[in-house]
């Protein structure tokens, strides 16, 4: 998740004052959201790719590479940087997505390989306790991010939206709403690339891009 950095023209990006002081702690081209942004969305792309059936169905570890060994380090080590450069409600959302992320691979391995002992009577109560125990914990986030601008509470938004159709198509045993998850997660994904792209663009010299006005301003 991106803060803009350094000085910007309000017009273009309205940044929430309890945010600003952290803002202007590092520089356009010190941004963690350069590495958090794309580690975010590569591991979101896979397992909407996996979610939407470009892989045979019961193959749901075919993200797990990339989330272990791409999104979880890189979100990790984002979430270092944001709080190394003063930036502490980023570093907290990149770690919190860093710990989603790796607890989802954790949870496919472990199902598959029978880690925790759990019986195949109880997988599906298990994908539902923690689809259920992440749903609350980032529509918290959600609203906690309302004094920003509001593409960052429409993506997390997406994201919870996303949660909650998988959460509907495992209760359910509904393969179409497990692959509409998969399609609302391209969407949040290319939010999410807007963002990068507009961080990038500051990083090497240009303006920020608009992201809206917050939906809360006091």
């Amino acid at each position: 998740m991106a803060v803009v950095t350094a000085a910007v023209d309000e017009s273009l990006v309205l940044v929430h004052p309890a945010l600003k002081e952290e803002v202007e702690l590092a520089p356009p081209g010190n941004d963690p959201a350069l590495l958090g942004l794309p580690s975010f969305i590569v591991g979101a792309v896979a397992l909407g790719l996996v979610n939407v059936g470009m892989v045979p169905a019961g193959v749901a570890g075919a993200a797990i590479p990339i989330l272990v060994a791409a999104t979880s380090i890189g979100m990790f080590i984002a979430a270092i940087w944001a709080v190394h450069v003063g930036q502490g409600v980023v570093g907290g959302i990149y770690g919190l997505f860093a710990g989603f992320y790796l607890s989802d691979a954790v949870l496919v391995l472990g199902l598959t390989h029978n880690w925790f002992g759990i019986p195949l009577t109880a997988i599906v109560s298990t994908q539902k306790v923690f689809l259920i125990a992440w749903l609350i914990v980032i529509v918290m986030l959600t609203l906690g991010l309302l004094r920003l601008p509001v593409l960052y509470p429409v993506l997390l938004g997406l994201v919870d939206v996303t949660l909650l159709l998988f959460l509907l198509g495992v209760t359910q045993t509904s393969p179409s709403l497990i692959k509409a998850s998969g399609y609302v997660s391209f969407i949040f994904c290319a939010l999410g690339a807007y963002l990068f792209l507009g961080v990038m663009n500051q990083a090497t010299g240009g303006r920020p891009f608009p992201l809206g006005k917050p939906i809360l301003h006091s």
